[in-house]
């Protein structure tokens, strides 16, 4: 019968604490309630090779395209309102959208089927994980143009939010 050695299991236990950790560490889930305070689902975030994966799994929302954005401060309080504006680490006061150098916030629109339900999911290019941690995600009613004209894309009411946090 073999000895097992003491710092072999130390090290065996520390490598799949690693394993276990780095697994996790580029995924961070959201859970989403409307202003109203009810849940609307979730939304599970993923680092790919490509940018940040959104990958919505809401319901109970209006049909039709809003804007979607991460906001300033994990608190949606006061009907969403406590989480202040588009995050805009860079101070562009700009909205650009996705792919644009404005707000590092600006996400793809968010597409809700006529079951008012969201699943489809979206790329956000210039984000990841680490970026969006310690803010909330934003269901803003209406579209988006992702420009400046009407004011941050034209967007409308707040209707559902989230905190982002691990």
């Amino acid at each position: 019968m073999a000895k097992t050695n003491h710092s072999d299991q130390i090290i065996f236990s520390m490598f799949a604490v690693l394993i276990a950790t780095t697994v996790n560490a580029g995924t961070v889930t959201s859970d989403i309630y409307t202003t109203n305070g009810t849940s609307a689902g979730k939304v599970v975030f993923e680092d790919s090779q490509y940018g940040l994966l959104i990958k919505p799994q809401l319901t109970g929302l209006p049909a039709g395209i809003h804007g979607f954005h991460i906001h300033q401060h994990p608190d949606c309080g006061d009907h969403a309102m406590n989480a202040g504006g588009h995050l805009d680490p860079a101070n562009t006061n700009s909205h650009q959208g996705p792919y644009g150098q404005g707000h590092l916030g600006d996400l793809p629109v968010l597409m809700v089927d006529s079951k008012g339900t969201a699943i489809t999911p979206l790329l956000a290019p210039r984000l990841k994980t680490k970026d969006i941690q310690g803010h909330s995600i934003m269901v803003h009613e209406g579209g988006d143009n992702y420009s400046d004209n009407p004011p941050l894309g034209g967007g409308g009411t707040r209707i559902a939010c989230g905190k982002i946090s691990l």
